[in-house]
Protein backbone atom coordinates (compact mmCIF):
# COMPACT_ATOMS: atom_id res chain seq x y z
CA UNK A 1 0.00 0.00 0.00
CA UNK A 2 1.24 3.10 -0.85
CA UNK A 3 2.61 5.67 1.73
CA UNK A 4 0.38 8.62 2.75
CA UNK A 5 0.81 12.29 2.36
CA UNK A 6 -1.39 14.97 4.11
CA UNK A 7 -0.74 18.44 2.44
CA UNK A 8 -1.30 21.20 5.59
CA UNK A 9 -2.87 24.59 3.59
CA UNK A 10 -3.53 27.89 4.57
CA UNK A 11 -6.60 27.98 1.79
CA UNK A 12 -9.33 25.73 0.68
CA UNK A 13 -7.90 24.03 -2.77
CA UNK A 14 -11.41 23.39 -3.69
CA UNK A 15 -12.67 27.29 -4.17
CA UNK A 16 -9.25 29.35 -3.69
CA UNK A 17 -7.54 30.70 -6.95
CA UNK A 18 -4.34 32.22 -7.81
CA UNK A 19 -0.75 31.26 -8.54
CA UNK A 20 -0.15 29.34 -5.31
CA UNK A 21 -3.01 26.90 -5.74
CA UNK A 22 -1.93 26.14 -9.51
CA UNK A 23 1.33 25.46 -8.25
CA UNK A 24 -0.12 23.15 -5.31
CA UNK A 25 -2.14 21.05 -7.56
CA UNK A 26 0.92 20.63 -9.85
CA UNK A 27 2.73 19.34 -6.75
CA UNK A 28 -0.29 17.43 -5.41
CA UNK A 29 -0.45 15.66 -8.90
CA UNK A 30 2.88 14.59 -9.24
CA UNK A 31 3.05 13.62 -5.59
CA UNK A 32 0.42 11.13 -6.30
CA UNK A 33 2.10 9.24 -8.83
CA UNK A 34 3.65 7.96 -5.57
CA UNK A 35 1.90 8.36 -2.69
CA UNK A 36 -2.16 8.32 -2.04
CA UNK A 37 -2.79 11.96 -0.80
CA UNK A 38 -5.32 13.83 1.42
CA UNK A 39 -5.67 17.64 2.13
CA UNK A 40 -6.33 19.36 5.75
CA UNK A 41 -7.17 23.09 5.32
CA UNK A 42 -8.74 26.03 6.85
CA UNK A 43 -10.87 26.86 4.98
CA UNK A 44 -14.33 29.34 4.99
CA UNK A 45 -16.98 26.74 4.82
CA UNK A 46 -17.21 23.07 6.71
CA UNK A 47 -18.44 19.46 4.43
CA UNK A 48 -17.81 19.29 1.00
CA UNK A 49 -18.34 15.77 -0.94
CA UNK A 50 -14.11 15.36 -1.56
CA UNK A 51 -13.57 12.03 0.50
CA UNK A 52 -9.64 13.53 0.57
CA UNK A 53 -10.38 17.51 1.99
CA UNK A 54 -10.31 17.67 5.93
CA UNK A 55 -11.48 21.68 6.31
CA UNK A 56 -11.15 23.12 9.37
CA UNK A 57 -12.74 26.40 9.71
CA UNK A 58 -10.39 29.38 9.46
CA UNK A 59 -10.41 31.24 12.65
CA UNK A 60 -11.14 35.01 12.40
CA UNK A 61 -8.73 37.68 12.92
CA UNK A 62 -8.86 39.94 16.02
CA UNK A 63 -5.78 41.60 15.52
CA UNK A 64 -5.55 42.53 19.32
CA UNK A 65 -5.57 38.80 20.44
CA UNK A 66 -3.72 37.97 17.74
CA UNK A 67 -0.86 40.71 19.01
CA UNK A 68 -1.36 38.87 22.72
CA UNK A 69 -0.72 35.54 21.47
CA UNK A 70 2.63 36.69 19.00
CA UNK A 71 4.05 38.15 21.85
CA UNK A 72 3.09 35.22 24.29
CA UNK A 73 4.33 32.34 21.95
CA UNK A 74 7.34 34.51 20.97
CA UNK A 75 6.24 33.73 17.47
CA UNK A 76 6.03 36.18 14.55
CA UNK A 77 2.18 37.28 13.38
CA UNK A 78 2.01 35.30 10.38
CA UNK A 79 2.95 31.65 11.90
CA UNK A 80 0.71 32.42 15.19
CA UNK A 81 -1.89 33.83 12.34
CA UNK A 82 -2.37 30.01 11.12
CA UNK A 83 -2.06 28.26 13.99
CA UNK A 84 -4.99 26.61 15.47
CA UNK A 85 -5.93 24.35 17.88
CA UNK A 86 -8.48 22.20 15.18
CA UNK A 87 -6.12 21.92 12.53
CA UNK A 88 -3.21 20.51 14.94
CA UNK A 89 -6.73 18.09 16.19
CA UNK A 90 -7.14 16.85 12.92
CA UNK A 91 -3.16 16.62 12.39
CA UNK A 92 -3.31 14.06 15.51
CA UNK A 93 -6.39 12.19 13.80
CA UNK A 94 -4.94 11.95 10.53
CA UNK A 95 -3.51 8.33 9.22
CA UNK A 96 -0.76 9.86 6.99
CA UNK A 97 2.76 8.78 7.35
CA UNK A 98 4.07 12.20 5.69
CA UNK A 99 2.75 15.63 5.97
CA UNK A 100 3.46 18.46 3.76
CA UNK A 101 3.16 21.91 4.56
CA UNK A 102 2.20 24.72 2.53
CA UNK A 103 3.97 27.48 3.38
CA UNK A 104 6.15 27.42 6.57
CA UNK A 105 3.78 29.13 8.47
CA UNK A 106 1.49 25.99 7.88
CA UNK A 107 4.12 23.93 10.00
CA UNK A 108 3.17 25.26 13.29
CA UNK A 109 -0.06 23.03 14.18
CA UNK A 110 1.67 20.56 13.09
CA UNK A 111 4.64 20.67 15.73
CA UNK A 112 1.96 21.20 18.52
CA UNK A 113 0.50 18.08 17.25
CA UNK A 114 1.11 14.95 20.33
CA UNK A 115 3.29 12.40 19.09
CA UNK A 116 4.57 14.53 16.78
CA UNK A 117 7.91 13.40 14.89
CA UNK A 118 9.04 16.33 12.33
CA UNK A 119 11.94 14.84 11.93
CA UNK A 120 10.71 12.25 10.06
CA UNK A 121 7.09 13.03 9.19
CA UNK A 122 7.30 16.64 7.92
CA UNK A 123 8.29 18.03 4.70
CA UNK A 124 7.91 21.67 4.12
CA UNK A 125 7.22 23.57 1.06
CA UNK A 126 8.56 27.14 1.74
CA UNK A 127 7.15 28.80 -1.41
CA UNK A 128 7.62 32.51 -0.99
CA UNK A 129 9.71 33.80 1.94
CA UNK A 130 7.52 35.59 4.13
CA UNK A 131 10.04 37.30 5.83
CA UNK A 132 11.53 38.65 2.12
CA UNK A 133 7.89 40.15 1.38
CA UNK A 134 7.85 41.88 5.06
CA UNK A 135 11.28 43.16 4.58
CA UNK A 136 10.46 45.43 1.57
CA UNK A 137 7.21 46.15 2.77
CA UNK A 138 6.49 49.81 3.40
CA UNK A 139 3.96 49.84 6.56
CA UNK A 140 5.58 50.44 10.15
CA UNK A 141 7.32 47.82 11.90
CA UNK A 142 7.22 45.67 8.60
CA UNK A 143 10.74 45.44 8.90
CA UNK A 144 11.20 44.12 12.49
CA UNK A 145 8.56 41.78 11.79
CA UNK A 146 10.54 40.44 8.59
CA UNK A 147 13.45 39.94 11.29
CA UNK A 148 10.39 37.55 13.80
CA UNK A 149 9.36 35.93 10.22
CA UNK A 150 12.66 34.79 9.55
CA UNK A 151 13.89 32.92 12.66
CA UNK A 152 9.95 31.67 12.54
CA UNK A 153 11.21 30.29 8.96
CA UNK A 154 14.67 28.93 10.09
CA UNK A 155 13.26 27.03 13.10
CA UNK A 156 10.16 25.40 10.37
CA UNK A 157 13.40 24.25 8.44
CA UNK A 158 15.86 23.14 10.89
CA UNK A 159 13.16 21.12 12.47
CA UNK A 160 11.45 19.48 9.12
CA UNK A 161 12.91 16.49 8.01
CA UNK A 162 13.30 18.08 4.43
CA UNK A 163 12.08 21.38 2.82
CA UNK A 164 11.92 22.47 -0.49
CA UNK A 165 11.10 25.42 -2.78
CA UNK A 166 11.03 27.16 -5.82
CA UNK A 167 13.62 30.24 -5.49
CA UNK A 168 16.89 29.22 -6.02
CA UNK A 169 18.75 31.48 -4.12
CA UNK A 170 16.87 31.03 -1.13
CA UNK A 171 17.39 26.93 -1.26
CA UNK A 172 21.32 27.62 -1.76
CA UNK A 173 20.77 30.08 1.71
CA UNK A 174 19.20 27.03 3.68
CA UNK A 175 21.48 24.56 2.69
CA UNK A 176 24.63 26.73 3.72
CA UNK A 177 22.59 26.50 7.02
CA UNK A 178 22.70 23.14 6.99
CA UNK A 179 19.37 22.47 6.22
CA UNK A 180 18.22 19.54 3.84
CA UNK A 181 16.91 21.72 1.49
CA UNK A 182 16.18 21.38 -2.62
CA UNK A 183 15.00 23.59 -5.68
CA UNK A 184 11.93 22.88 -7.26
CA UNK A 185 12.27 23.24 -10.88
CA UNK A 186 8.32 23.31 -11.35
CA UNK A 187 6.67 24.43 -14.47
CA UNK A 188 3.18 23.48 -15.73
CA UNK A 189 2.04 20.67 -17.96
CA UNK A 190 2.24 22.38 -21.95
CA UNK A 191 -0.87 23.04 -23.22
CA UNK A 192 -2.35 23.65 -26.89
CA UNK A 193 -0.06 26.52 -28.02
CA UNK A 194 -1.32 29.99 -28.58
CA UNK A 195 -1.53 30.92 -32.25
CA UNK A 196 0.71 34.44 -31.64
CA UNK A 197 1.20 35.04 -34.80
CA UNK A 198 -2.53 35.41 -35.71
CA UNK A 199 -2.84 37.85 -32.35
CA UNK A 200 -4.07 41.46 -32.59
CA UNK A 201 -1.21 43.71 -30.93
CA UNK A 202 -1.96 43.16 -27.55
CA UNK A 203 -0.18 42.65 -24.21
CA UNK A 204 -1.52 41.10 -20.89
CA UNK A 205 -0.16 41.64 -17.38
CA UNK A 206 -1.66 38.93 -15.07
CA UNK A 207 -1.23 39.41 -11.45
CA UNK A 208 -3.29 39.31 -8.09
CA UNK A 209 -3.11 43.16 -7.45
CA UNK A 210 -4.10 42.01 -3.39
CA UNK A 211 -0.53 41.23 -3.36
CA UNK A 212 1.61 44.48 -3.20
CA UNK A 213 4.33 43.58 -5.55
CA UNK A 214 1.68 42.85 -8.46
CA UNK A 215 -0.09 46.43 -7.43
CA UNK A 216 3.18 48.13 -8.26
CA UNK A 217 3.82 46.28 -11.48
CA UNK A 218 0.74 47.92 -12.81
CA UNK A 219 1.82 51.32 -11.77
CA UNK A 220 5.12 50.34 -13.83
CA UNK A 221 3.67 49.70 -16.74
CA UNK A 222 0.97 52.48 -16.85
CA UNK A 223 3.90 54.70 -16.66
CA UNK A 224 5.82 52.91 -19.54
CA UNK A 225 2.79 52.30 -21.88
CA UNK A 226 2.61 56.00 -23.55
CA UNK A 227 6.60 54.75 -24.39
CA UNK A 228 5.54 51.31 -25.40
CA UNK A 229 2.44 52.11 -27.43
CA UNK A 230 3.84 54.95 -29.63
CA UNK A 231 3.25 54.27 -33.12
CA UNK A 232 1.83 51.00 -32.90
CA UNK A 233 -1.08 51.16 -34.43
CA UNK A 234 -4.03 49.62 -32.45
CA UNK A 235 -1.98 48.63 -29.56
CA UNK A 236 -3.69 47.10 -26.37
CA UNK A 237 -2.83 46.39 -23.05
CA UNK A 238 -4.99 43.88 -20.73
CA UNK A 239 -4.84 44.18 -17.02
CA UNK A 240 -6.21 40.86 -15.86
CA UNK A 241 -6.13 39.83 -12.11
CA UNK A 242 -8.08 40.52 -8.44
CA UNK A 243 -8.03 43.98 -7.57
CA UNK A 244 -7.79 45.49 -4.34
CA UNK A 245 -10.94 45.05 -1.87
CA UNK A 246 -13.09 48.46 -3.24
CA UNK A 247 -11.38 49.26 -6.05
CA UNK A 248 -12.44 49.79 -9.13
CA UNK A 249 -10.59 49.74 -12.42
CA UNK A 250 -10.48 53.87 -12.32
CA UNK A 251 -9.27 55.87 -15.69
CA UNK A 252 -6.94 54.11 -17.36
CA UNK A 253 -4.92 55.56 -20.63
CA UNK A 254 -5.80 54.65 -24.66
CA UNK A 255 -5.56 51.04 -25.53
CA UNK A 256 -5.76 49.59 -21.58
CA UNK A 257 -8.07 48.12 -20.03
CA UNK A 258 -8.88 46.58 -16.83
CA UNK A 259 -10.52 43.14 -16.42
CA UNK A 260 -10.05 42.27 -12.45
CA UNK A 261 -10.27 38.81 -12.00
CA UNK A 262 -10.97 35.81 -14.45
CA UNK A 263 -12.36 32.48 -13.68
CA UNK A 264 -9.81 30.99 -16.48
CA UNK A 265 -6.69 32.76 -17.79
CA UNK A 266 -6.47 30.36 -21.10
CA UNK A 267 -8.91 32.21 -23.44
CA UNK A 268 -7.50 35.45 -22.28
CA UNK A 269 -3.76 34.46 -23.08
CA UNK A 270 -4.94 33.13 -26.34
CA UNK A 271 -5.80 36.38 -27.28
CA UNK A 272 -2.38 38.06 -26.65
CA UNK A 273 0.80 38.63 -28.30
CA UNK A 274 3.10 37.92 -25.51
CA UNK A 275 2.77 38.82 -21.48
CA UNK A 276 4.77 41.78 -19.55
CA UNK A 277 6.00 41.56 -16.19
CA UNK A 278 7.32 44.50 -14.83
CA UNK A 279 7.89 43.12 -11.07
CA UNK A 280 10.35 44.92 -9.49
CA UNK A 281 10.06 44.11 -5.96
CA UNK A 282 9.20 41.30 -4.12
CA UNK A 283 9.45 36.87 -3.80
CA UNK A 284 7.48 34.69 -5.65
CA UNK A 285 6.54 31.95 -7.60
CA UNK A 286 6.30 33.44 -11.31
CA UNK A 287 3.47 31.42 -11.69
CA UNK A 288 2.16 33.80 -14.74
CA UNK A 289 5.49 33.36 -16.58
CA UNK A 290 4.98 29.45 -16.40
CA UNK A 291 1.23 30.04 -17.38
CA UNK A 292 2.67 32.00 -20.66
CA UNK A 293 5.63 29.19 -21.27
CA UNK A 294 2.97 26.14 -21.11
CA UNK A 295 0.94 28.06 -23.93
CA UNK A 296 4.04 29.23 -25.96
CA UNK A 297 3.30 32.99 -25.04
CA UNK A 298 5.78 35.36 -25.45
CA UNK A 299 7.15 37.13 -22.39
CA UNK A 300 9.15 40.14 -21.45
CA UNK A 301 9.77 40.36 -17.68
CA UNK A 302 12.59 41.83 -14.96
CA UNK A 303 15.20 39.79 -13.38
CA UNK A 304 12.60 40.03 -10.03
CA UNK A 305 10.17 38.77 -12.14
CA UNK A 306 11.73 35.59 -13.69
CA UNK A 307 13.46 35.15 -10.74
CA UNK A 308 15.11 30.95 -10.90
CA UNK A 309 12.63 30.34 -13.91
CA UNK A 310 15.32 31.38 -16.26
CA UNK A 311 16.91 27.72 -15.30
CA UNK A 312 13.63 25.77 -16.04
CA UNK A 313 12.69 27.00 -19.29
CA UNK A 314 15.29 29.71 -20.76
CA UNK A 315 13.08 32.66 -20.16
CA UNK A 316 16.00 35.99 -20.37
CA UNK A 317 15.17 39.42 -18.19
CA UNK A 318 15.04 42.77 -19.73
CA UNK A 319 17.95 44.33 -19.37
CA UNK A 320 16.96 47.44 -17.98
CA UNK A 321 13.58 49.72 -18.39
CA UNK A 322 14.43 50.58 -22.16
CA UNK A 323 15.20 47.40 -22.74
CA UNK A 324 11.60 46.18 -21.25
CA UNK A 325 10.12 48.57 -23.54
CA UNK A 326 11.74 48.06 -26.92
CA UNK A 327 10.98 44.10 -26.44
CA UNK A 328 7.51 44.95 -26.02
CA UNK A 329 7.36 47.01 -28.76
CA UNK A 330 9.22 44.53 -30.96
CA UNK A 331 6.32 41.93 -29.71
CA UNK A 332 3.86 44.14 -30.67
CA UNK A 333 5.13 45.19 -34.32
CA UNK A 334 6.58 42.03 -35.46
CA UNK A 335 3.62 38.98 -34.97
CA UNK A 336 6.09 36.59 -36.65
CA UNK A 337 9.12 37.32 -34.16
CA UNK A 338 6.66 37.17 -31.27
CA UNK A 339 5.12 34.05 -32.88
CA UNK A 340 8.79 32.27 -33.26
CA UNK A 341 9.83 32.82 -29.46
CA UNK A 342 6.61 31.69 -28.26
CA UNK A 343 7.51 28.54 -30.13
CA UNK A 344 10.68 28.27 -28.45
CA UNK A 345 9.68 28.57 -25.23
CA UNK A 346 6.82 26.34 -25.82
CA UNK A 347 9.08 23.63 -26.93
CA UNK A 348 11.73 24.53 -23.96
CA UNK A 349 8.67 24.06 -21.45
CA UNK A 350 7.36 20.75 -23.14
CA UNK A 351 10.80 19.24 -22.92
CA UNK A 352 11.34 20.23 -19.05
CA UNK A 353 8.05 18.04 -19.32
CA UNK A 354 8.52 15.38 -20.75
CA UNK A 355 12.10 14.83 -19.33
CA UNK A 356 10.29 14.44 -16.03
CA UNK A 357 12.31 17.20 -14.69
CA UNK A 358 9.68 19.06 -12.58
CA UNK A 359 8.65 15.20 -11.42
CA UNK A 360 12.14 13.75 -10.36
CA UNK A 361 12.50 17.11 -8.08
CA UNK A 362 9.55 17.02 -6.38
CA UNK A 363 9.08 12.84 -5.68
CA UNK A 364 13.28 13.06 -4.81
CA UNK A 365 12.59 15.61 -2.05
CA UNK A 366 9.34 13.65 -0.61
CA UNK A 367 11.10 10.32 -1.44
CA UNK A 368 13.89 11.57 1.27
Amino acid sequence: MAERLAFLLGKDPATSHGGDMTMFRTMRSIASERFSTEVICLSDRTGGDDPDIVRVEKPSVSWPRLVVRSLARSRSLVHTRFDADALRDEVERSSADRFVAVHSYMAESFLRAEGADPGTDLFVSTEVSEAAVWRQARRPGARVEARRLRRDELRVAFAARAVAGYDHGEIDVLRAAGIDAHWLPLTLPPTKPVDVATTAPRLVLLGNRTWPPNAEAVDHILRLWPRIADGVRDAELWLVGRRPHGAVGGDLPAGVTDFGFVDDVGPVLAECRALAAPVTIGPGVRVKLLEAAARGLPVVATPTAIGSIEASVGVTAAADEDDFVERCRTYLLDPDHAAEEGSRLHAANARQWMERVPHDAVLGWLGR
